[in-house]
Protein backbone atom coordinates (compact mmCIF):
# COMPACT_ATOMS: atom_id res chain seq x y z
CA UNK A 1 0.00 0.00 0.00
CA UNK A 2 1.02 3.58 -0.54
CA UNK A 3 2.69 5.71 2.10
CA UNK A 4 0.52 8.62 0.91
CA UNK A 5 -1.39 10.22 3.76
CA UNK A 6 -5.15 10.07 3.01
CA UNK A 7 -6.97 13.39 2.67
CA UNK A 8 -8.97 14.50 5.67
CA UNK A 9 -12.28 13.97 3.85
CA UNK A 10 -11.57 10.25 3.43
CA UNK A 11 -13.59 7.98 5.77
CA UNK A 12 -12.36 8.05 9.35
CA UNK A 13 -12.45 5.35 12.02
CA UNK A 14 -12.41 7.87 14.85
CA UNK A 15 -11.29 11.35 15.84
CA UNK A 16 -8.86 12.15 18.63
CA UNK A 17 -9.54 15.48 20.38
CA UNK A 18 -7.49 17.11 23.13
CA UNK A 19 -9.39 18.49 26.13
CA UNK A 20 -8.03 21.68 27.78
CA UNK A 21 -6.61 21.18 31.26
CA UNK A 22 -4.03 23.87 31.99
CA UNK A 23 -5.29 27.20 33.38
CA UNK A 24 -1.96 28.83 32.56
CA UNK A 25 -2.58 28.14 28.88
CA UNK A 26 -6.09 29.61 29.07
CA UNK A 27 -5.91 32.38 31.71
CA UNK A 28 -9.49 33.39 32.37
CA UNK A 29 -10.78 31.22 29.53
CA UNK A 30 -10.26 27.61 30.64
CA UNK A 31 -13.83 26.85 31.63
CA UNK A 32 -15.30 28.25 28.41
CA UNK A 33 -12.60 26.59 26.32
CA UNK A 34 -13.53 23.25 27.88
CA UNK A 35 -17.20 23.85 27.12
CA UNK A 36 -16.44 24.74 23.51
CA UNK A 37 -14.18 21.73 23.00
CA UNK A 38 -16.82 19.48 24.56
CA UNK A 39 -19.42 20.90 22.17
CA UNK A 40 -17.09 20.01 19.29
CA UNK A 41 -16.68 16.45 20.58
CA UNK A 42 -20.42 16.07 21.11
CA UNK A 43 -21.25 17.29 17.62
CA UNK A 44 -18.91 14.77 15.99
CA UNK A 45 -20.21 11.95 18.18
CA UNK A 46 -23.80 12.90 17.39
CA UNK A 47 -22.97 12.68 13.68
CA UNK A 48 -22.23 8.98 14.16
CA UNK A 49 -18.43 9.01 14.34
CA UNK A 50 -16.37 7.69 17.23
CA UNK A 51 -14.64 10.38 19.30
CA UNK A 52 -11.74 9.72 21.65
CA UNK A 53 -11.37 12.71 23.96
CA UNK A 54 -7.97 12.91 25.65
CA UNK A 55 -8.05 14.01 29.30
CA UNK A 56 -5.05 14.76 31.49
CA UNK A 57 -5.89 13.70 35.07
CA UNK A 58 -8.76 12.75 37.36
CA UNK A 59 -10.13 16.26 37.87
CA UNK A 60 -9.86 17.01 34.16
CA UNK A 61 -11.61 13.74 33.35
CA UNK A 62 -14.44 14.55 35.75
CA UNK A 63 -14.89 17.97 34.15
CA UNK A 64 -14.98 16.44 30.68
CA UNK A 65 -17.45 13.77 31.78
CA UNK A 66 -19.79 16.49 33.02
CA UNK A 67 -19.82 18.14 29.58
CA UNK A 68 -19.84 15.36 26.99
CA UNK A 69 -22.41 12.80 25.96
CA UNK A 70 -21.93 9.14 26.77
CA UNK A 71 -20.87 8.28 23.23
CA UNK A 72 -17.67 10.31 23.63
CA UNK A 73 -14.89 8.02 24.87
CA UNK A 74 -12.58 9.54 27.49
CA UNK A 75 -8.93 8.44 27.45
CA UNK A 76 -6.58 9.62 30.19
CA UNK A 77 -3.21 10.50 28.67
CA UNK A 78 0.01 12.30 29.53
CA UNK A 79 -0.13 15.24 27.12
CA UNK A 80 0.71 18.91 27.51
CA UNK A 81 -0.93 21.13 24.92
CA UNK A 82 -4.20 19.98 23.41
CA UNK A 83 -3.08 20.52 19.83
CA UNK A 84 -2.95 16.87 18.77
CA UNK A 85 -2.97 17.89 15.12
CA UNK A 86 0.69 18.67 15.75
CA UNK A 87 1.68 16.17 18.43
CA UNK A 88 -0.49 13.24 17.37
CA UNK A 89 0.27 10.54 14.79
CA UNK A 90 0.14 11.20 11.05
CA UNK A 91 -1.42 8.00 9.72
CA UNK A 92 -0.40 6.98 6.22
CA UNK A 93 -2.28 4.90 3.67
CA UNK A 94 0.02 1.94 4.33
CA UNK A 95 -1.19 1.73 7.94
CA UNK A 96 1.98 3.13 9.46
CA UNK A 97 1.96 6.13 11.76
CA UNK A 98 4.63 8.74 11.08
CA UNK A 99 6.10 10.51 14.07
CA UNK A 100 8.37 13.39 13.29
CA UNK A 101 10.31 15.20 15.98
CA UNK A 102 8.48 17.93 17.89
CA UNK A 103 10.18 20.94 19.47
CA UNK A 104 7.27 22.99 20.80
CA UNK A 105 6.66 25.07 17.68
CA UNK A 106 10.20 26.26 17.37
CA UNK A 107 11.05 26.05 21.06
CA UNK A 108 8.26 28.34 22.24
CA UNK A 109 5.87 25.98 24.05
CA UNK A 110 7.21 22.58 25.02
CA UNK A 111 5.17 20.76 27.67
CA UNK A 112 5.54 17.35 29.28
CA UNK A 113 4.06 14.61 27.14
CA UNK A 114 3.97 16.50 23.87
CA UNK A 115 6.97 14.65 22.45
CA UNK A 116 5.58 11.19 23.30
CA UNK A 117 1.79 11.37 22.91
CA UNK A 118 1.87 10.76 19.15
CA UNK A 119 3.69 7.45 19.35
CA UNK A 120 1.59 6.43 22.37
CA UNK A 121 -1.69 7.01 20.52
CA UNK A 122 -0.43 5.18 17.44
CA UNK A 123 0.79 2.13 19.32
CA UNK A 124 -2.42 1.88 21.34
CA UNK A 125 -4.29 1.94 18.02
CA UNK A 126 -2.18 -1.01 16.84
CA UNK A 127 -0.25 1.02 14.29
CA UNK A 128 3.45 0.51 13.57
CA UNK A 129 5.32 3.75 14.25
CA UNK A 130 7.83 5.16 11.78
CA UNK A 131 10.15 7.64 13.51
CA UNK A 132 11.89 10.39 11.55
CA UNK A 133 14.74 12.74 12.43
CA UNK A 134 13.21 16.04 11.29
CA UNK A 135 10.68 18.41 12.82
CA UNK A 136 7.17 18.60 11.36
CA UNK A 137 3.78 19.44 12.86
CA UNK A 138 0.59 18.12 11.30
CA UNK A 139 -0.98 21.57 11.08
CA UNK A 140 1.93 22.77 8.94
CA UNK A 141 0.79 20.69 5.94
CA UNK A 142 -2.49 20.05 4.15
CA UNK A 143 -2.79 17.45 1.39
CA UNK A 144 -5.38 16.78 -1.29
CA UNK A 145 -4.96 12.99 -1.44
CA UNK A 146 -3.15 12.96 -4.79
CA UNK A 147 0.33 13.83 -3.53
CA UNK A 148 -0.20 17.59 -3.64
CA UNK A 149 0.44 19.40 -0.35
CA UNK A 150 0.20 23.04 0.74
CA UNK A 151 2.46 24.56 3.35
CA UNK A 152 3.99 27.93 4.24
CA UNK A 153 7.54 29.15 3.91
CA UNK A 154 7.15 30.95 7.24
CA UNK A 155 6.83 27.62 9.04
CA UNK A 156 8.63 24.88 7.15
CA UNK A 157 11.57 27.06 6.16
CA UNK A 158 11.83 28.66 9.59
CA UNK A 159 15.28 28.43 11.16
CA UNK A 160 13.67 27.32 14.45
CA UNK A 161 12.55 24.00 12.90
CA UNK A 162 15.08 22.39 10.55
CA UNK A 163 17.91 24.83 9.91
CA UNK A 164 20.03 22.05 8.41
CA UNK A 165 17.46 21.31 5.67
CA UNK A 166 17.02 23.25 2.44
CA UNK A 167 13.72 23.72 0.64
CA UNK A 168 14.66 20.83 -1.62
CA UNK A 169 15.57 18.64 1.36
CA UNK A 170 12.16 19.27 2.93
CA UNK A 171 10.39 18.47 -0.33
CA UNK A 172 12.29 15.17 -0.46
CA UNK A 173 11.32 14.36 3.13
CA UNK A 174 7.64 15.09 2.47
CA UNK A 175 7.72 12.77 -0.55
CA UNK A 176 9.58 9.96 1.16
CA UNK A 177 7.77 10.04 4.49
CA UNK A 178 4.20 10.97 3.50
CA UNK A 179 3.97 10.45 -0.27
CA UNK A 180 3.56 14.21 -0.79
CA UNK A 181 5.51 14.77 -3.98
CA UNK A 182 4.21 18.18 -5.14
CA UNK A 183 4.53 21.15 -2.79
CA UNK A 184 2.56 24.37 -3.04
CA UNK A 185 4.69 26.85 -1.12
CA UNK A 186 2.56 29.64 0.31
CA UNK A 187 4.28 32.56 2.03
CA UNK A 188 3.32 33.79 5.49
CA UNK A 189 0.59 32.53 7.75
CA UNK A 190 -1.79 34.65 9.81
CA UNK A 191 -0.64 37.53 11.97
CA UNK A 192 0.16 36.47 15.56
CA UNK A 193 -0.13 32.75 14.84
CA UNK A 194 2.31 31.32 17.38
CA UNK A 195 2.87 28.25 15.18
CA UNK A 196 4.84 30.45 12.76
CA UNK A 197 2.13 30.32 10.14
CA UNK A 198 0.54 26.89 10.04
CA UNK A 199 -1.26 26.36 6.76
CA UNK A 200 -4.34 24.86 8.43
CA UNK A 201 -5.23 28.34 9.64
CA UNK A 202 -4.73 29.84 6.18
CA UNK A 203 -5.70 27.49 3.36
CA UNK A 204 -7.26 24.03 3.18
CA UNK A 205 -7.78 21.52 0.41
CA UNK A 206 -11.42 20.53 0.08
CA UNK A 207 -11.04 18.27 -3.00
CA UNK A 208 -8.20 17.26 -5.31
CA UNK A 209 -6.48 20.44 -6.53
CA UNK A 210 -9.16 22.65 -4.92
CA UNK A 211 -8.05 24.96 -2.12
CA UNK A 212 -10.34 26.93 0.21
CA UNK A 213 -8.77 30.31 0.88
CA UNK A 214 -10.14 33.39 2.66
CA UNK A 215 -10.58 36.81 1.16
CA UNK A 216 -10.08 39.84 3.36
CA UNK A 217 -13.21 41.43 4.78
CA UNK A 218 -13.08 45.11 5.59
CA UNK A 219 -10.33 47.68 5.32
CA UNK A 220 -9.01 46.69 8.75
CA UNK A 221 -8.61 42.96 8.01
CA UNK A 222 -5.13 42.23 9.42
CA UNK A 223 -4.47 39.38 7.00
CA UNK A 224 -5.71 40.78 3.69
CA UNK A 225 -2.18 40.92 2.26
CA UNK A 226 -1.42 37.37 3.38
CA UNK A 227 -4.59 36.05 1.73
CA UNK A 228 -3.88 37.88 -1.52
CA UNK A 229 -0.32 36.57 -1.68
CA UNK A 230 -1.48 33.01 -1.00
CA UNK A 231 -4.09 33.32 -3.74
CA UNK A 232 -1.51 34.52 -6.26
CA UNK A 233 0.83 31.63 -5.42
CA UNK A 234 -1.93 29.00 -5.56
CA UNK A 235 -3.28 30.19 -8.90
CA UNK A 236 0.21 30.41 -10.36
CA UNK A 237 0.74 26.79 -9.28
CA UNK A 238 -2.41 25.75 -11.14
CA UNK A 239 -4.54 25.14 -8.06
CA UNK A 240 -8.24 26.02 -8.17
CA UNK A 241 -9.10 28.48 -5.40
CA UNK A 242 -12.49 28.44 -3.65
CA UNK A 243 -13.35 31.65 -1.82
CA UNK A 244 -14.36 31.71 1.82
CA UNK A 245 -14.65 34.90 3.87
CA UNK A 246 -12.31 36.01 6.61
CA UNK A 247 -13.77 36.74 10.07
CA UNK A 248 -12.13 40.16 9.74
CA UNK A 249 -10.48 41.90 12.68
CA UNK A 250 -10.93 39.80 15.84
CA UNK A 251 -9.31 41.11 19.02
CA UNK A 252 -8.85 40.04 22.62
CA UNK A 253 -8.07 43.25 24.43
CA UNK A 254 -5.31 44.85 22.37
CA UNK A 255 -4.23 41.53 20.90
CA UNK A 256 -5.18 40.72 17.30
CA UNK A 257 -6.27 37.09 17.21
CA UNK A 258 -5.30 34.74 14.34
CA UNK A 259 -8.96 33.89 13.79
CA UNK A 260 -9.85 31.89 10.69
CA UNK A 261 -12.77 29.85 9.40
CA UNK A 262 -10.13 27.80 7.54
CA UNK A 263 -9.44 25.98 10.81
CA UNK A 264 -12.51 23.81 10.18
CA UNK A 265 -12.41 20.11 11.05
CA UNK A 266 -13.53 17.61 8.41
CA UNK A 267 -15.00 14.39 9.81
CA UNK A 268 -16.72 11.50 8.08
CA UNK A 269 -20.23 12.92 8.30
CA UNK A 270 -19.72 16.47 9.53
CA UNK A 271 -17.63 19.60 8.99
CA UNK A 272 -17.22 21.81 12.09
CA UNK A 273 -16.37 25.47 11.49
CA UNK A 274 -15.07 27.69 14.30
CA UNK A 275 -16.96 30.95 14.84
CA UNK A 276 -15.85 34.04 16.71
CA UNK A 277 -18.82 36.35 17.20
CA UNK A 278 -18.00 38.09 13.91
CA UNK A 279 -20.65 39.56 11.62
CA UNK A 280 -19.16 37.24 9.00
CA UNK A 281 -19.74 34.00 10.95
CA UNK A 282 -22.90 32.93 9.12
CA UNK A 283 -21.36 33.74 5.75
CA UNK A 284 -18.24 31.79 6.66
CA UNK A 285 -20.13 28.67 7.69
CA UNK A 286 -22.35 28.84 4.59
CA UNK A 287 -19.36 29.21 2.25
CA UNK A 288 -17.69 26.14 3.72
CA UNK A 289 -20.97 24.18 3.66
CA UNK A 290 -21.14 24.79 -0.09
CA UNK A 291 -17.76 23.05 -0.45
CA UNK A 292 -18.99 19.87 1.26
CA UNK A 293 -22.37 18.95 -0.24
CA UNK A 294 -21.88 15.33 0.84
CA UNK A 295 -21.95 16.04 4.58
CA UNK A 296 -23.48 18.39 7.14
CA UNK A 297 -21.67 21.58 8.16
CA UNK A 298 -22.14 23.48 11.41
CA UNK A 299 -20.54 26.45 13.09
CA UNK A 300 -19.60 26.32 16.77
CA UNK A 301 -18.18 29.10 18.98
CA UNK A 302 -14.40 28.82 19.31
CA UNK A 303 -13.31 32.19 20.67
CA UNK A 304 -12.28 30.73 24.04
CA UNK A 305 -10.45 27.85 22.36
CA UNK A 306 -8.60 30.39 20.22
CA UNK A 307 -7.51 32.25 23.37
CA UNK A 308 -5.30 29.23 24.07
CA UNK A 309 -3.64 29.45 20.68
CA UNK A 310 -5.59 27.24 18.26
CA UNK A 311 -8.89 25.95 16.93
CA UNK A 312 -10.94 22.82 16.38
CA UNK A 313 -8.71 21.52 13.59
CA UNK A 314 -5.58 22.11 15.68
CA UNK A 315 -7.08 20.20 18.62
CA UNK A 316 -8.06 17.11 16.61
CA UNK A 317 -6.41 14.35 14.60
CA UNK A 318 -8.25 11.79 12.52
CA UNK A 319 -7.62 8.06 12.38
CA UNK A 320 -8.31 7.06 8.74
CA UNK A 321 -10.54 4.05 8.18
CA UNK A 322 -7.83 1.89 6.66
CA UNK A 323 -8.84 -1.33 4.92
CA UNK A 324 -5.55 -3.00 5.79
CA UNK A 325 -4.00 -1.43 8.91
Amino acid sequence: MSALMPPEWAPQAWLWIGFPHDAEEWPGYLSRAQEQMAAFANAVAESGQEVRLLVRHAANEARAASLVMGAVKLERRAYGDVWVRDTGPLVRGDGNALRCRFNGWGGKYLMEGDQTIGAELARDAGLPVVETDWILEGGAIDGDGTGLVATTEQCLLNSNRNPQLSRGDIEQRLAADLGLDRVLWLGDGLLNDHTDGHVDNLARFVAPNRLALPRGTGADDPNARVYADARDRAEAFGVQVADIPSPGLITRGDFIEPASYANFAITTNLVVVPTFGSVHDDEGVAAIADLFPDRATIGLPADAVLAGGGGFHCASQQMPALTSP
